[in-house]
């Protein structure tokens, strides 16, 4: 999508607003509960630890929640499940301890069993909303100086700064999570009409 192209503000703002009602059009039964959760509960659970951190139960909820709104991977989800729950919590405690870094705890949640850099995004973005976007093909296809997706740590930095910028075009009130579910709903979703 080119500069011109790319919805206005105001679009934007009217997709943020029907985020809910997008994304229970996709035909998946438990992306609305998954998403409420995703979005209000797991952010104030992270925030209220010391030092902040996700469970094992949270990382396979979140991945679930992640292949509702994408792509099914069940293999990932087995693997997810498999990963020692201290490890969770001492791994994702190492990654939370580098926000803001653009992409350290990114980098380091991924090492985690059947977590890759959307995965370990959807964690970032719980935790700091206001730094990390949700890594979402979807979303990276409306931008188009980001070319095809490609899913490594490298092309999410540049996703990320993309949103972040974008969120600074928008105003004081814009995140770049805020902007990423924009995006996504503008689309409408992986059901398409937006």
């Amino acid at each position: 999508m080119s500069a011109a192209a790319e919805p206005t503000a105001a679009l934007l703002r009217e997709a943020l607003e029907r985020y809910d009602e997008v994304a229970a059009r996709q035909g998946v039964a438990r992306l609305p509960e998954l998403d409420r959760w995703y979005h209000d509960e797991l952010p104030a659970a992270i925030a209220a630890r010391r030092p902040a951190h996700v469970t094992l139960p949270e990382l396979v909820r979140l991945t679930e929640w992640k292949m509702a709104r994408g792509v099914w991977r069940a293999p990932n989800l087995v693997l997810v499940r498999g990963n020692d729950p201290d490890v969770v919590v001492e791994t994702s405690t190492r990654a939370l301890a580098a926000v803001p870094h653009p992409t350290a705890p990114v980098a380091t949640l991924a090492t985690l069993a059947g977590v890759g850099p959307a995965t370990a995004s959807a964690v970032a973005a719980a935790a700091a909303p206001d730094v990390y976007p949700f890594f979402d093909e979807l979303v990276a296809g409306q931008i188009a100086e980001l070319g095809r997706v490609a899913w490594t740590l490298g092309y999410y930095a540049r996703y990320a700064a993309a949103l972040r910028e974008r969120a600074a075009r928008l105003g004081a009130d814009w995140t770049p999570t805020m902007v990423e579910r924009a995006l996504w709903a503008h689309v409408g979703g992986k059901a398409g009409s937006g």
